[in-house]
């Protein structure tokens, strides 16, 4: 019969100087935009942002008028 391990062992504290080993570790880790790709990136962003608030735009003038409307028939 295998023996379980205790609570304290799996859930071992980390000290502050290991934490920030592992940080640096993972941080060397990430792959960073280019800055080609952060500007390619904005102006997508841009774009579909000025999208977005032309529809909402539409759709709340068109609730809008459709509410006028009723509002002259009552």
């Amino acid at each position: 019969m295998a023996q379980t391990p205790k609570a304290h062992d799996k859930k071992r504290k980390t000290s502050i100087p290991e934490f920030v080993n592992q940080v640096r570790t993972e941080t060397s880790k990430v792959v960073w935009p280019t800055r080609e790709e952060t500007v390619r990136t904005a102006i997508f962003v841009f774009i579909f942002m000025v999208v977005l608030a032309l529809f909402f735009f539409g759709v709340d003038s068109l609730f809008n008028a459709v509410v006028n409307f009723l509002l002259t028939l009552a």
